[in-house]
């Protein structure tokens, strides 16, 4: 290791040690952890002291401006630059005309038809199938998305390979695809005479892994995108001072690159479900909407409107409202509280 790099890394443990004293790392010693060929019985940090610093540093750079505290409640400082409270009056109208008007409507109709004539359309049986196909595949479709959607954003991001930006640019295409040409596409290929369909054992099309393979398909980019970012700006220093302490690259990914992604893992995992929640246009293609086997929520109340029963189609509509909104609540809820154990809090 050169004299740079063992200046850098002993550099990045004073910063440890100024930013968080209570570690009591030693500075003094990490001359004696260069001499024995980094073992790890030479640091004096045990492996969760040493995650939650490293985990600091690279959290420092993506520090929030500092807030007002009020009496139970906390705004953060406004802008030097004039005109806070007509952007913030104007933000405030936006999202009334756009988003909860809109919405307001549809739960006003749904609350005029009663009681009664609500609880009939929730306990329907086909209603709740409906619903629970959707909101199940859609859980699902975003888990697995977070968890190849890190690998893909990981991979684009950390390594230089021949075809990289190619891979980089068909990320997006879910994006750039109308839904209606993804289902198509998708149904084709998943058909039991397709490409892929008269490979597999299972049938796909035309049933709820189907939904599941649409849904995963549009979900994807969410991840990948909101992932690369982080992934970019995160100090590879950080990792580099983990592997000089003895830790494992494991280790190291455990305790200092996942806390470190998590927040923004969430987000995506967020976007990816509300995304697939209410994904229309490519899901009838391959789903064969079935009643009470592969028909979606969307797909339901658009066959209510079809048949002019505008009170059950709303009445649908604010169920999946009320369950969506409790879900991404409590997301940002989990994203909150692991920024603020990681002492990055909003």
């Amino acid at each position: 290791m050169s004299f740079h790099k063992i200046a850098r890394l002993y550099r990045l443990l004073l910063t440890v040690h100024v930013a968080a004293p209570h570690f009591r790392v030693a500075a003094e010693r990490f001359p004696l952890a260069i001499g024995s060929k980094f073992e790890r019985r030479s640091a004096l940090l045990s492996d969760a002291e040493i995650g939650r610093a490293l985990t600091d540093r690279a959290y420092s750079q993506h520090r929030r401006p500092p807030r007002k505290r009020g009496r139970g409640t906390t705004f953060r400082k406004p802008s030097a630059i004039p005109g806070f409270g007509a952007a913030l009056g104007f933000t405030w109208l936006y999202l009334a005309v756009v988003i909860l008007v809109p919405l307001g409507a549809v739960v006003l109709w749904t609350g005029s038809l009663g009681p009664e004539r609500l609880w009939q359309i929730a306990s329907d049986a086909r209603v709740g199938h409906a619903l629970r196909l959707s909101f199940g595949l859609s859980l699902a479709a975003a888990a697995v998305n977070a968890v190849f959607g890190l690998i893909v954003a990981w991979a684009l991001t950390r390594y230089d390979f021949p075809g990289r930006r190619l891979i980089d640019a068909a990320v997006d295409l879910p994006f750039a695809l109308p839904t209606a040409v993804a289902g198509i596409a998708l149904a084709s290929i998943y058909a039991p005479n397709g490409w892929v369909g008269s490979i597999i054992p299972f049938k796909v099309a035309f049933t709820p892994a189907g939904i599941f393979v649409a849904l995963v398909f549009i979900g994807l980019p969410f991840i990948v995108r909101t992932l690369q970012p982080v992934l970019a700006d995160l100090d590879r220093e950080v990792e580099e001072a983990a592997a000089t302490l003895g830790a494992s690259r494991a280790w190291a990914l455990l305790k200092v690159v996942l806390p470190t992604l998590l927040p923004a893992l969430l987000t995506g995992f967020a976007l990816a479900f509300a995304r697939a929640v209410g994904e229309y246009g490519s899901v009838i293609f391959i789903a064969g909407n079935i009643p009470y086997v592969s028909e979606i929520a969307p797909l339901l109340i658009v066959m209510r409107l079809e048949e002019f029963d505008y009170g059950s189609a709303t009445a649908v509509a604010t169920i999946m409202l009320a369950l969506s909104f409790a879900i991404l609540l409590f997301v940002n809820l989990v994203e909150a509280w692991s920024r603020k154990r990681l002492g990055h809090g909003r």
